[in-house]
């Protein structure tokens, strides 16, 4: 038996939480498979970086538009995958080499599960005890309960990213972010690609006027089929055959055949593979563990955070709580409280999204009063000069005291135009105020946000 006085299990925002300030401290750190996290290895940033490649090669097949007549000669997939990993390989290496030899903290690369209070059992046999515990062991994808797919060949995000060579087609199960993200990316470089989502529209979290748009944007690019699940998968030579029904079951919609099929129906929480039970810490029915708002589960001096414990599975939400947990491992008589009030998104798809705060559909079933303001990207010059015709900007507010409620904007460069939304609300601007108190720079896209702002019927 080895005793730590702070043991963190995941090596992803978990492992930025220890630097010199616990160099007195027996730590130590244990995760299984690639050192790093889902965001470094199979998450926001190779994905990113496949995005850009796509974005690259689905705007030189649009540029005529522009008067450019210009083509995609070759995809060198190989390349395209080799640049990134060839990037982030060598990053997860030099992070689990720098954690073996520190003096302070022991690196245990193997599975871990709670076998009591404050203790747990490595896979090879070890019993680990410790003062203070950190879960923040991530998430993993959702294999949903499908008939012969588990005899079949399929991806997730977690393998397709690092395949040998892109199939002829690909059909993607699931209706949510990475299948938007991953559409655009194989689709852009090529690919045929089918999405089947039981939803009845794609992207069903963001707001009703986002999903609406983006379903249709992606029904002219893309084979999608809506309210449609898959009944029974099974290997027929170098293909996939997917036996398709309604979403009740009961309606025969066909059969696809694919090259390959990626399964991005979601993550779930990795607690159930820890037995956190053992330990006395409990989980919300969807696996999540139950903190507080300082980030600490139902035992004192075991904390949780990101994937494994949080309603957003989101990179900046993860780093955000690791600061609130360091801030509380080093300070104990002074916690700090995470803030999870005004939490923004970006989906990397085309067109790409963006929102923070609420949807009017969760306002009006709230019961919550608000107003809305719109504005089209074909509205501003920086939109004409783009030929977008199909953009847009949402915010919400409340009536009386104009606080923005929640923004959503579809459209060029969504993730980086939504910012100045984000500090409004999270700083307490009302929404006229933001609109007219500050220059707008003419003509570029944030004119988008600054024009749905004055459309606000606010008479505050």
């Amino acid at each position: 038996m080895h005793h730590h006085d702070l043991l963190i299990i995941g090596s992803g925002s978990g492992n930025s939480i220890v630097d010199d300030r616990f160099a007195d401290l027996d730590v130590a750190i244990v995760d299984e498979g690639t050192f790093g996290g889902t965001c470094l290895n199979v998450g926001c940033i190779p994905t990113k970086m496949f995005v850009h490649t796509a974005d690259l090669a689905a705007g030189t097949r649009q540029s005529a538009r522009f008067g450019v007549d210009s083509h995609v000669d070759k995809v060198r997939w190989r390349d395209i995958r080799d640049r990134i990993f060839d990037r982030i390989d060598p990053i997860s290496a030099d992070g689990e080499r720098y954690r073996r030899e520190s003096s302070y903290v022991t690196f245990y690369g193997e599975h871990v599960a709670f076998t009591g209070h404050k203790q747990l059992e490595l896979a090879s046999g070890q019993v680990l005890t410790a003062d203070r515990i950190v879960i923040a062991a991530g998430s993993r994808p959702v294999i949903p309960d499908i008939a012969g797919l588990a005899e079949t060949p399929f991806h997730t995000t977690d393998t397709i990213m690092r395949i040998d060579d892109m199939p002829a087609s690909l059909v993607i199960l699931g209706g949510g972010v990475i299948a938007a993200e991953m559409a655009h990316v194989f689709s852009a470089l090529g690919i045929d690609v089918t999405v089947v989502a039981r939803s009845s529209r794609l992207l069903m979290a963001e707001d009703r006027d986002i999903s609406t748009r983006f379903t249709q944007l992606a029904q002219a690019r893309w084979d999608v089929r809506l309210s449609t699940r898959v009944l029974k998968a099974e290997a027929d030579g170098s293909s996939t055959r997917l036996s398709l029904v309604d979403r009740g079951g009961l309606g025969d919609r066909g059969v696809i055949d694919a090259e390959m099929v990626l399964v991005a129906t979601g993550r779930r929480p990795n607690s159930d593979l820890l037995d956190v039970g053992a330990a006395g810490v409990t989980t919300h029915p969807d696996g999540r563990i139950v903190v507080d708002s300082q980030q600490q589960t139902v035992v004192p001096g075991i904390w949780a955070l990101g994937d494994v414990s949080s309603n957003d599975q989101l990179k900046h939400v993860a780093n955000h709580e690791a600061r609130v947990v360091q801030h509380n491992l080093l300070h104990p008589d002074s916690p700090v409280a995470a803030d999870h009030r005004f939490v923004p998104r970006a989906i990397f798809t085309s067109p790409q999204i963006a929102a923070v705060g609420r949807t009017e559909d969760e306002l009006l079933s709230e019961g919550t009063p608000y107003i809305t303001g719109m504005e089209g990207y074909r509205d501003i010059a920086y939109g004409w000069a783009m030929e977008d015709t199909t953009g847009f900007a949402k915010v919400i507010a409340d009536p009386a005291s104009g606080q923005l409620l929640g923004a959503h904007i579809i459209g060029p460069q969504a993730s980086s135009v939504i910012q100045p939304l984000i500090q409004a609300m999270s700083f307490g601007l009302p929404a006229d105020e933001m609109a007219r108190g500050q220059y707008w720079i003419h003509p570029a896209m944030p004119e988008v946000v600054e024009n749905a702002l004055l459309k606000l019927p606010y008479s505050g």
